[in-house]
């Protein structure tokens, strides 16, 4: 039970350090998506009004992408800390998914629907799959 809570906290914590961090090397690399971004956090922070922030197709897509990919490892992470892959992967893939509807309704109005619930449901399913990708012997 202590693997589990381990798995568990080690996959949600990996998730928000490889997200932040992705984030960064995207934002190197494209300073569009940094200067999208900041005005973004700008935008949930302080309201409409505070700064210039569109939502961006090709920005949003990047996100798409990087959420499947962080969420794929958080699920990998926990089922390898915990030794199974079947409640670990579920639990990370519930705290994900609670965070990202916190998320959606921080944002709710700054960013188009369709994002909201791609993002949203591609949370919980990927930490299961990446789980599973882990082959366990218990």
């Amino acid at each position: 039970m202590i693997r589990i809570i381990l798995g568990v906290v080690a996959g949600f914590i990996a998730w928000l350090i490889v997200w932040i961090g992705s984030e960064k090397i995207i934002g190197a690399i494209w300073p569009a998506f940094s200067v999208n971004q900041k005005a973004f956090e700008e935008v949930v922070k302080n309201g409409p009004g505070a700064s210039g922030f569109t939502a961006d197709t090709p920005m949003l897509l990047a996100q798409l992408v990087l959420g499947l990919a962080v969420s794929l490892l958080a699920g990998i992470l926990s089922a390898l800390i915990a030794g199974e892959n079947s409640r670990a992967p579920l639990f990370v893939g519930i705290l994900l998914l609670l965070m990202g509807i916190a998320k959606a309704v921080m944002s709710w109005q700054y960013v188009p629907l369709w994002y909201h619930i791609v993002f949203t449901a591609i949370l919980l399913p990927l930490a299961i799959v990446g789980g599973k990708l882990i082959t366990t012997t218990q």
